[in-house]
């Protein structure tokens, strides 16, 4: 269970709930990308006090095995890694190159005084440390693993220390000193011989056994049987092994942090990280749970605790957006664009004190003064909707990389709103993962020039300064893409819920909704359907979360929440969302369809964010890629 993955209100109900599964230690990776949003800018505040969560399962009664990275996969954006790295054009990632190195050796200098005292020895819970993930999977550099060991090592860490791979990965992921463990959901005993081979007379450790399974866009929910997991789980324990369920509870992927599969294709990840995992995104029990606690209550000597209560869960009546800014009304709130002959990645613009944008979107301005063919030279990272004279003339995508501008007199203005969908986490393309327009743009086989590109990287004051902007009346025909003001009013104590955006049926069909991040997030279909996205009420009456959702409707929204308003001193709540709305088929609506959708397009219910009746039971995999979680018994 990962800290920045559980609203801090709920870490202890969730660590409650684990210790009544009968479970006796909690496993977490560190997300360097969160901790160090700019270079030598750290965080460890609030929902990213490491500190105190450790210190709350210690409190529980669980002990802790942490994993620091720097590198973590977990289908987090660039595996943890921060984006300010890959400024430097020769960046190698993983490896000992000196640039990735001093920034490993700078963060490490923050982050491990702080957990050193929290280790066993030293009256803590935390019992182990995991040198780096999964590396035999990468496996660029044979100094590399000996480096962050003793990064760990040098900065006083004394405990048992691990590592983790498949089969495939244990020969090149080790380093000596180090404990290796095995990745799996299918056990095979011949990976399980190959390990005893390695490390003859050690205790092992299954370090994930993968009770579910992740979700990319425009896929169906994955389901792990309930069945094949316990048989799994049994044999497990039978042989004497000890096992880390990844997950036992997945969380949610909040702000633009989900990652991406590899580049071939490219797959951008959902931002639920519900997992089909034992407890629910909500936090609610599941049949896993139940048979998971029968099961571990055989190995202990007394009772388990009692269980705690779900969370109580209420349904608010929809909502309609009644306001609305065009994006293009809303470039004086962002700073001034940068110009330059060639367009310039996201990681490489001058913003954000000289760390480059991290996530969000990049407005690319040039003019023109013909038409015929654009021509993209896959240079978009990950989807550009381009606008010519403001009005939307299509979409270049990996799949779509020329499309036709059309031949009109004058000089003209040409936009192509770039959507960083999230930065691959797993596999041997991290160090390809610059955002943006990553190099030229073709009109008729000849390089654009002259651009002017401005940053949209959502952050809170950005959020924040909307809301002195001059909202507008919703037309019959909105402009596109525009940000949308949704009002929520609470009478009583906010409970959670969870937000849906059902899909109207027009006369005219609507294309496909594109790929996505952002969060929390919905799951999508292949008909279009969006199921109920996760709303924890701790959000809802926090001013001081700035949290994002994404959900398609026939195009994809992104919903930002600014806090709550106390209304005639009870308790009544206002929350606000803006939400930002791309139509890719918004000039082929009919007249009246969005205002008519937008009158009752936002319901709020009760019950899990991902339906049965949108899954998929997970299949064998590779045994090379990564996931996680819990319990050495």
């Amino acid at each position: 269970m990962h800290y920045f993955r559980v609203p801090r209100a709920y870490w202890s109900d969730r660590m409650l709930k684990m210790k009544a599964c009968g479970i006796n230690t909690l496993t977490t990776y560190v997300a360097w990308n969160l901790h160090e949003p700019e270079r030598g800018v750290f965080n460890f505040n609030w929902q990213l006090e490491l500190e105190e969560y450790i210190r709350e399962a210690s409190r529980v009664g669980l002990w802790v095995i942490l994993r620091p990275g720097p590198y973590i996969c977990s289908e987090w954006e660039l595996g943890g890694l921060p984006s300010w790295l890959l400024r430097d054009r020769n960046m190698k990632l993983r490896t000992t190159y000196p640039g990735f190195t001093k920034a490993v050796s700078s963060f490490f200098d923050e982050l491990i005084p702080r957990v050193v005292p929290l280790q066993y020895m030293n009256g803590g819970p935390v019992i182990a440390f995991q040198v780096e993930n999964e590396y035999g999977s990468y496996a660029k550099d044979g100094r590399y693993m000996s480096f962050v060991k003793e990064a760990l090592v040098s900065r006083g860490v004394r405990e048992l220390l691990l590592t983790s791979d498949n089969r495939n990965g244990l020969d090149q992921g080790s380093v000596n000193g180090a404990l290796k463990t095995l990745n799996f959901q299918k056990l095979r005993p011949a990976d399980i011989r190959h390990l005893d081979s390695l490390q003859p007379q050690k205790p092992k450790l299954v370090m994930e056994y993968w009770s579910g399974w992740f979700d990319n866009w425009g896929g169906l929910h994955h389901v792990y049987d309930a069945d094949e997991m316990m048989r799994v789980v049994m044999e497990i324990l039978n042989q004497g092994m000890s096992i880390n369920l990844y997950m036992f509870h997945g969380g949610t992927n909040f702000g633009f942090m989900n990652g991406a599969l590899g580049n071939h294709p490219y797959k951008p990840l959902v931002t639920s990280y519900d997992y089909n995992a034992p407890l629910s995104e909500a936090g609610d029990y599941t049949t896993k749970y139940h048979r998971l606690r029968t099961l571990f209550a055989g190995f202990h000597n007394g009772n388990l605790p009692m269980m705690p209560a779900v969370q109580w869960k209420k349904v608010y009546r929809p909502v309609s957006a009644h306001e609305y800014l065009p994006l293009w009304d809303i470039l004086e709130f962002l700073e001034k664009p940068h110009q330059s002959e060639n367009p310039i990645n996201m990681e490489n613009l001058p913003v954000n004190n000289g760390n480059g944008q991290s996530y969000g979107y990049t407005l690319y301005e040039t003019n023109i003064t013909s038409g015929g063919m654009l021509n993209s030279r896959n240079h978009v990272r990950d989807r550009a909707l381009v606008f010519m004279d403001r009005q939307f003339i299509g979409v270049l995508d990996y799949n779509t990389i020329e499309i036709i501008v059309p031949n009109r007199k004058g000089r003209r203005n040409l936009s192509l709103l770039v959507e960083n969908c999230g930065r691959v986490n797993y596999g041997k393309d991290l160090d390809d993962q610059r955002k943006g327009l990553v190099g030229d743009i073709l009109l008729n086989k000849e390089p654009l020039k002259g651009f002017r590109m401005y940053s949209l990287d959502m952050k809170s004051d950005f959020i924040q300064r909307l809301s002195s902007g001059s909202w507008k009346p919703i037309p019959k025909v909105p402009s596109f893409p525009a940000f949308f003001l949704i009002k929520l009013y609470i009478s009583g104590y906010p409970a959670d819920s969870f937000i849906q955006i059902p899909v109207r049926p027009t006369r005219t069909p609507l294309p496909p909704p594109p790929p996505a991040s952002l969060t929390p997030a919905c799951c999508w279909s292949h008909a279009g359907q969006c199921d109920a996205t996760y709303l924890p009420k701790v959000i809802q009456n926090a001013s001081r979360i700035d949290c994002y959702w994404e959900i398609f409707h026939g195009g994809f929204m992104l919903i930002a929440s600014t806090g709550l308003e106390e209304r005639r001193g009870i308790c009544e709540w206002a929350e606000s969302w803006a939400v930002l709305v791309h139509w890719a088929a918004a000039n082929s609506l009919p007249s009246g369809t969005l205002a008519q959708d937008w009158n009752e397009s936002v319901h709020f219910v009760r019950g899990t964010g991902v339906r049965l009746q949108n899954a998929v039971h997970q299949q064998s995999r590779p045994g090379n890629d990564c996931r996680r979680y819990l319990k050495p018994l």
